[in-house]
Order: C-alpha cells, then sequence, then structure tokens
C-alpha cells in the first residue's frame, strides 16, 4: 500500500498542490535569473549584441564630436544671421527653404539621432573678405553661435575645453565650440588671434583658399596651380603665429593648406595639431587631402585628422562617393597613423555633395556600423575614432598652454615690407606697420641677442 494512501484522500492532493507551488516558485526564480543573466551578458559583453546594439552601446561611451559644421554660415547666408527665422529645433528637411538647400545638413533633431556629443562650430569667413572686413565678419559668425546656444539650453552647452566637452555630454548636452576657419580671420594682428581665443575659438584654420601674408593655402599644390608659394609654407612671422597659438592653448588646424605649411607647422609647433576636416590624398590625390609622408608626421606629433565628407575630396573620379569610399579613407589614414590619429569631421553645412548614406548629421551611427562590418575594428578603436582621439590632443593642446605661462605673449607687428612683397593693397587699412631702412635691419641684427638675430633672418 502506497504512502498516500495511508494519509488519507486528502492529504495527499495537499501535498500534489504544494509541490506544484513550489515547483512554479521555482521556476519562476530560475527564469528570472536566467533573464537577468542575459541582460548581464548583452551589456558587459559584445557577443550577445546585434550590430544595431553594438553601435548604439559605443556611441553611447563615446558620443562623435565633430571637428568641423559650417551651420553658422547658412545662418548668415540663408537667414542675414537672424535665428527668429528658423527653428533648429524642428526637422528642417521639411522647411521651405533649407529643406530644398543641398548645402544644409544639420538641425537639432538630426544631430541628437546622429549621437553628437559636441561639434566645431564654424565662424568662416569668405577669403573676399581678406584686408577688408574679416575681422568684423569673424565677429558676427563668433556672436551667432553663442546665441545660437543662448537660444537652446536644453540641447546645446556652450564649451571652451576638454573638460566642458565632457560635462556637456554627462549632462546629455551637445557640447558647442566655436573654430575660426582661416587666417585670414585675425589678418596679421598677435591682438586679434588673441581677443578671438578670448571670444572661445578653440582653433584656428591657418589658411582657407587662399595665401596670407604670412601662410600658403592649399591651392598651390594643385596639378594646375591657381596659386603660387608665397611663404615658403609658413613664413617666420607665420611660424610666430603658430607659437602664439600653442602659448594661448588654441589647437592649430592645417585643413586648407599647402603641403609645405603642413610640414612647417608639424616640425614647428610643440603641440599637437590637428587636421579638422580633412581626408587621404593616396586615395583621392586633391591637394585638400594630406599626403602619406604629412600623414607620418601626424603619427610621430601624436596629432590628428579628421576625416572630411566632401563628395569631391572622396572621389577624384566624379562620380558621387558613398559610405564605403569615406571607410576606405578612414582605413587608409589608420594603416599609416593607428587608430589613435584619426576623428571625424564632416564638412556639414559647409559643401553641397555628400556621399551616398552620410547626407547629413544624423549618419554618423551609419557610419560606425560600415566600419564595424568590415570587421578591422574594436569597439575601443571606435571609440579613439568618434571623440576621444579628440579629447587627448585637446588635453595635451591645454598642457602645453599650461607649461608656457611664464612665457611672454607675442607682440612684434608685421613688417610693411612683408605685406608689400606679397602685393598686399594697404589702401584700404589704416593701420601702421613697422618698417625698417635696409641699414637699420642690419644694425638691428648685430644688436639683437643670438635668439633674435636667428628669428630675424
Amino acid at each position: 500500500m502506497s504512502a498516500i494512501s495511508i494519509r488519507g484522500p486528502y492529504s495527499g492532493g495537499r501535498n500534489q498542490r504544494t509541490l506544484i507551488i513550489i515547483g512554479a516558485s521555482a521556476l519562476i526564480v530560475a527564469t528570472i535569473i536566467v533573464t537577468v543573466s542575459v541582460l548581464v551578458t548583452r551589456s558587459d559583453s559584445n557577443v550577445e549584441l546585434t550590430l544595431e546594439e553594438k553601435v548604439h552601446q559605443i556611441l553611447e561611451d563615446s558620443p562623435v564630436i565633430d571637428g568641423h559644421n559650417d551651420l553658422p554660415w547658412n545662418i548668415r547666408r540663408l537667414a542675414y544671421n537672424d535665428l527668429r527665422r528658423v527653428n533648429f529645433s524642428e526637422d528642417l528637411t521639411q522647411n521651405a527653404i533649407w529643406g530644398k538647400d543641398d548645402s544644409t545638413h544639420t538641425d537639432i533633431p538630426r544631430l541628437r539621432k546622429g549621437h553628437v556629443g559636441a561639434q566645431f562650430w564654424v565662424a568662416y569667413t569668405s577669403c573676399t573678405s581678406q584686408f577688408k572686413d574679416s575681422v568684423e565678419q569673424t565677429l558676427e559668425q563668433i556672436d551667432v553661435i553663442k546665441r545660437l546656444v543662448d537660444k537652446y539650453p536644453e540641447d546645446l552647452q556652450f564649451a571652451t575645453s576638454a573638460d566642458d566637452i565632457e560635462n556637456a555630454i554627462a549632462n546629455k548636452k551637445i557640447a558647442s565650440l566655436v573654430a575660426v576657419e582661416g587666417g585670414h580671420s585675425m589678418q596679421f594682428s598677435f591682438g586679434i588671434l588673441r581677443n578671438l581665443y578670448a571670444m572661445g575659438a578653440r582653433y584656428m584654420t591657418l589658411t582657407h583658399s587662399c595665401n596670407t601674408p604670412w601662410a600658403d593655402a592649399s591651392p598651390v599644390d594643385a596639378k594646375n596651380p591657381i596659386l603660387l608659394p608665397e611663404s615658403d609654407g609658413l613664413s617666420e612671422y607665420g611660424l610666430r603665429i603658430v607659437k602664439e597659438m600653442n602659448r594661448l592653448g588654441m589647437m592649430v588646424d592645417l585643413s586648407h593648406v599647402s603641403q609645405r605649411t603642413m610640414e612647417k607647422a608639424l616640425n614647428h609647433s610643440v603641440a599637437p595639431v590637428i587636421f579638422s576636416h580633412s581626408s587621404a590624398r593616396a586615395i583621392c590625390d586633391h591637394h585638400r587631402n594630406v599626403p602619406d609622408s604629412v600623414l607620418e608626421q601626424v603619427r610621430k606629433t601624436n596629432s590628428l585628422v579628421m576625416v572630411n565628407f566632401y563628395n569631391g575630396f572622396i572621389r577624384c573620379d566624379g562620380q558621387r562617393a558613398n559610405i564605403s569610399d569615406v571607410v576606405e579613407h578612414i582605413e587608409h589614414i589608420r594603416g599609416v597613423t593607428g587608430p589613435d590619429h584619426i576623428g571625424i569631421g564632416g564638412d556639414f553645412d559647409g559643401v553641397d555633395s555628400v556621399p551616398e548614406g552620410l547626407e547629413d548629421v544624423s549618419k554618423y551611427p551609419d557610419l560606425i556600423k560600415a566600419l564595424l562590418e568590415t570587421g578591422n575594428w574594436t569597439d575601443e578603436d571606435l571609440k579613439k575614432l568618434s571623440g576621444q582621439n579628440l579629447i587627448r590632443v585637446f588635453r595635451a593642446v591645454e598642457e602645453v598652454r599650461d607649461s608656457l605661462k611664464g612665457q611672454e605673449p607675442e607682440q612684434d607687428a608685421i613688417k610693411a615690407e612683408e605685406l608689400e612683397k606679397y602685393k598686399v593693397n594697404l589702401t584700404c587699412i589704416t593701420a601702421k606697420f613697422e618698417r625698417l631702412q635696409p641699414q637699420q635691419l642690419l644694425k638691428t641684427r648685430r644688436e639683437a641677442p643670438a635668439e633674435l638675430q636667428l628669428r630675424e633672418l
């Protein structure tokens, strides 16, 4: 006779129900443990993540820090710097004016979708303003950047340091920095350079598409040059501008400059430099791109190349580029410099033709996904590309600034002869320039300390 029959008809039923309840409870607990285990696995290890989840995780950990966006120029061009004319918290693809313009790629919703954590907004003025009102226009563009940030405080946060960038990202804001594109924005005045820095400018591109009296621009390297070299890359005065930027803590940007200018700046700067929006010349032989010999210097000096998305710099055969072409540039640069010296500088809102798949600032995750699909990139390398490399270089520039605190600011005026040598029209300029007759110059050199004699020579 079974034990159950001895206990009676109801006793066995209660025990069975108890066992069922205990078993069910154990099953629920086990399910919870397995579920938590799976979730932990998915969050702590990439093994179980989908490609899209992996991209999201990478950009959550290291949001995109883009080196170059010309939105302020489009605000000037399309809205006359009147921020009441356009709402950047809306999808501007639906805007009657902005949505039909091939050169507009940016608004806050798309920046958020693109996981942008920091953006260098460019205070750009055309080379046609050189020796005219370039300084005035640059000040206006810095003003519109600051007003833009002030108008959208829920999304944008003004930044002037590497710490500021990290603080903004921690606050779920888009760090917004000022960049100056073209040395003509400071003309040839150390005082103006220092004031641009005081207003928040944290890099200056040494030239745009025109030579300055102290630096040569990239068109001197074109196959059919439209400019002639005038300063052997950088004149002595140009080298002093680089020195003063080092002292200030302003990053030296070598996009748009000639190869000789790149080489001399890399050799002279005591801080790492950046190329805020340039690609690989070995892939597309355009004078705006960076040759391999310079990429080697980038690696040796701990500097940074931020890849540009403009179609004409990505493909040189006249065909429209696609996201795979951009991947090719990125992989080539990494192959020369290693993963610590490459970043992203899309040049959105500054160009009218972009690669298929990278149509606007929302598409950065697609680029990260395309790189992941190659199988050549670790998560850590992609985090360096997306923003960590820029933070590292920015901190290094700040460290050099701090180490030079005892150094006096540059105070010498550019020589009138130097301006006249480059046929600068001084009729619109009322500033006084130092003039030295040959006999005076010789006497000055003889009496000066050896360091000054070398500098003057």
